[in-house]
């Protein structure tokens, strides 16, 4: 059966490349590059050791006319550090590797963000294609640039902004995932849609299930609408400098749990997005900005999201201000007071609303046992 396979552009002032999306699109690597003019000699494939061996594989084989090295890497937020960054461009330096030559990515968001941060720095940018394995990587991370890794103070704090080469998201692989993976992904499909409209919401309340096992034509659409919600914002602002702060929504809290965890496992990143989605539409209707009937909405939405922790298992009141020191290190931060991205309504995000650390804290222990 033919299977549709999707292409977006995407046009930045640093540089214009495509996001194709389809079905079985790993056994068309070759082909694609060629469609796409991406030609090298030498390819570094960074692997998330999560993948199945039979889509490693398949990747070698259809990339069998480069000279290729490989690496696997484990895919946790405690990996995301310098030593990786030196483990990869060891590599790369080693073999001789140069500017025309190739880094790929094939892994989750981690591995993107780690594989992108790296490219960035070797020899100030080396192409750089990226393959994501997973929902949160295909409809969020892998697209627009961001690149980065943790430290001590913070999540992503060191990274840059570096444009792919290419994205290559294949649908099929996303079958191999455990539900917690794909619950993990639909909390960036969830915020896309209430940054877009109410429509596109609409549509993921109606097919919510059907989403969720993957189904066709559903999943695709869900992708398709997130991507395109990306790209206008990535277009619009590539740099962060003001309207790109919209895709932080539900963010400031979710890194500032992650973080405070130390990256624990037991909550992964799209975990602490839904929570960080929920924190930001409570604060937006205590704050009279967001009207009842919209927050009962939105809120009956995500409560339809099953097995997330809660945050009262996760914290104590006395991790009230771990907590809020995370979420003042966040790099959005411009002022003494807390930076959120709030909601007016679907399609309408307030950014830069600078809440006041005290009342911020009190909002977050009374979330606490």
């Amino acid at each position: 059966m033919f299977m549709k396979v999707y292409k977006i552009k995407i046009n930045t002032k640093t540089k214009k490349y495509s996001i194709v999306i389809g079905r079985g699109l790993i056994n068309k690597v070759d082909e694609i590059l060629n469609n796409n003019n991406l030609f090298f000699e030498k390819c570094l494939i960074v692997n998330d050791s999560n993948i199945p061996i039979n889509f490693k594989k398949l990747l070698n084989k259809k990339l069998k006319s480069k000279k290729i090295f490989k690496i696997d890497l484990i895919a946790s937020e405690k990996n995301k550090n310098y030593k990786t960054i030196e483990k990869i461009h060891k590599i790369l330096f080693k073999n001789r590797f140069n500017r025309e030559d190739c880094v790929i990515s094939f892994g989750g968001g981690i591995i993107g963000d780690v594989v992108g941060f790296a490219s960035s720095t070797f020899k100030r940018g080396i192409k750089f294609i990226n393959i994501p394995s997973t929902l949160l990587s295909q409809v969020d991370s892998s697209i627009g640039g961001k690149t980065g890794i943790n430290n001590n103070f913070g999540k992503n704090l060191i990274g840059s902004f570096y444009q792919p080469d290419l994205v290559i998201s294949d649908i099929n692989i996303l079958n191999s995932l455990p539900k917690r993976e794909i619950i993990c992904g639909y909390a960036e499909v969830l915020k896309s849609s209430i940054i877009e409209n109410f429509k596109t919401f609409n549509y993921l309340d109606k097919n919510f299930e059907r989403i969720l096992k993957l189904e066709s034509p559903f999943i695709e659409k869900s992708i398709l609408n997130s991507c395109y919600t990306k790209k206008k914002v990535v277009e619009k602002d590539e740099g962060e400098k003001n309207y790109r702060k919209v895709l932080n929504l539900g963010h400031t809290f979710a890194h500032a749990y992650e973080s405070a965890l130390g990256f624990s496992k037991k909550l992964n990143h799209g975990e602490a997005v839904i929570l960080g989605l929920k924190n930001a539409v409570e604060f937006s209707y205590k704050r009279k900005i967001l009207s009842k009937k919209r927050f009962n909405i939105i809120i009956n939405h995500i409560n339809r999201i099953k097995k997330v922790p809660k945050i009262s298992k996760l914290f104590k009141k006395k991790d009230a201000n771990k907590i809020l020191n995370y979420m003042k290190n966040d790099k959005k931060n411009n002022s003494k007071n807390i930076n959120l991205v709030l909601i007016k309504d679907f399609g309408k995000i307030k950014v830069d609303f600078d809440i006041n650390s005290s009342y911020l804290k009190k909002y977050i222990s009374n979330n606490l046992n």
